[in-house]
């Protein structure tokens, strides 16, 4: 039945909305060294934007310390100057060879800072649920405008998209509680 495909759809696409800013929340600095942080990172590499893990090998040597092992000695510059571009707020440093990125304490205006940045990708997520939800519900009136659903059938699958759209946006929330209370844990 075409409504139970509409509803599994926008289940799976709601699904990889919350996985998505969940990605998102993992790349922001907490505190702690983490190799996800520069997962974001691109690096202008023999002119293709590449993701720095597929040039260099990461490593957490301390709770405070990421290392940076390029495959490619020359691109040590490169790499530095992408975080360095970055909205990281990290200083590397090299020996030629690994790149060093020590980890600072976070300071009370930046954890407020990226409490602000959080709640944002929280709300891309909560958008990016919603325009699914707007989507099926488009594709709803369009099966009762061409007969092939009944008013009650619709508004019943309406009521469990509703609810999908809730529930997925209660995860959103609660992944951003868990990200705040890491932010600002000091």
């Amino acid at each position: 039945m075409k409504i139970d495909e509409l509803i599994q759809d926008a289940m799976r696409r709601m699904d990889r909305s919350v996985e998505s800013a969940h990605g998102d929340f993992n790349t922001l600095r907490t505190g702690r060294a983490s190799t996800a942080l520069l997962d974001r990172v691109q690096i202008d590499y023999y002119g293709q934007k590449t993701p720095l893990n597929q040039l260099a090998t990461i490593n957490v040597p301390e709770p405070r310390l990421l290392t940076i092992q390029p495959f490619d000695p020359n691109s040590v510059s490169a790499i530095e100057r992408a975080i360095q571009e970055s909205d990281l707020g990290l200083t590397p440093s090299n020996d030629g060879k690994v790149i060093r990125l020590p980890i600072p304490q976070l300071t009370e205006e930046r954890r407020k800072e990226l409490v602000r940045v959080v709640r944002q990708m929280a709300e891309d997520g909560r958008i990016a649920v919603r325009n699914v939800r707007r989507d099926v519900m488009h594709h709803l009136k369009e099966l009762v405008t061409k007969g092939e659903v009944g008013d009650d059938e619709e508004r019943r699958a309406e009521e469990r998209v509703q609810k999908l759209t809730d529930d997925h946006t209660h995860k959103i929330d609660d992944l951003l509680k868990h990200k705040e209370a890491e932010i600002l844990e000091v």
